[in-house]
């Protein structure tokens, strides 16, 4: 598969406007990129904008904390996908990964889930504030509820993607998605993630890593 199909083009920032987003797709379009990856706000627009291509519209919830109710994220889920959402990426309640109560992950993934269906599903774990053995847990158990991915960060916490925190969550996906996000701004980083068993990658720099060029963003 081509590198490009890997990519969900990102731009999260909440400073973003129209012209940001109207850049993304334009970018995702010319570069034929999996998805864009956006706020909840634009996927109406990028859905009609995107309905004659072949880019799929991916949108963030709970975004970035996790701390919202099962409640709220699922109206969340929801909305998004009466806008035309295609992929969700949920961010899993941390302060209960961190207490291990995987249960509580389960239920957000289970519901979320049920939402969405046949569409892919994304459960960020912020891989960053967590220790290997819970990175390992939390992987399984969100795969164990109906996750199609384990996502590694929201780009916005106190670190992004490592080959290491993939290669854990890869060990158990048996089959499933790794996406590995924040951070990665080359080339070289894209194959390093690839190499260690990412099968997406999130990023703000889709147009450096398939063109070679000079990465401009941070996420």
């Amino acid at each position: 598969m081509e590198l490009a199909q890997l990519i969900d083009h990102t731009y999260l920032k909440p400073e973003g406007t129209r012209k940001e987003i109207d850049q993304l797709i334009k970018e995702a379009k010319t570069h034929h990129f999996k998805s864009v990856c956006i706020q909840p706000s634009f996927v109406a627009h990028a859905a009609a904008s995107l309905k004659d291509s072949d880019v799929l519209v991916c949108t963030v919830i709970g975004f970035p904390l996790g701390a919202n109710t099962l409640k709220v994220k699922a109206y969340e889920t929801e909305d998004a996908l009466s806008n035309g959402a295609d992929e969700i990426d949920m961010v899993a309640p941390i302060g209960a990964l961190k207490a291990h109560d995987f249960d509580r992950l389960k239920d957000e993934v289970k519901t979320l889930k049920a939402l969405t269906g046949n569409k892919t599903l994304k459960v960020i774990l912020e891989t960053a504030m967590l220790d290997d053995a819970t990175i390992l847990k939390a992987s399984e158990a969100a795969f164990e509820a109906g996750a199609d991915f384990v996502k590694t960060s929201t780009g916005f916490g106190p670190g992004g993607a490592s080959t290491h925190a993939v290669k854990l969550m890869a060990s158990v996906a048996h089959g499933k998605g790794v996406k590995a996000s924040g951070g990665v701004r080359t080339y070289e980083d894209a194959h390093a993630m690839i190499d260690a068993g990412a099968t997406r990658i999130g990023t703000s720099n889709g147009v450096a890593i398939v063109t070679g060029s000079t990465p401009e963003n941070s996420y």
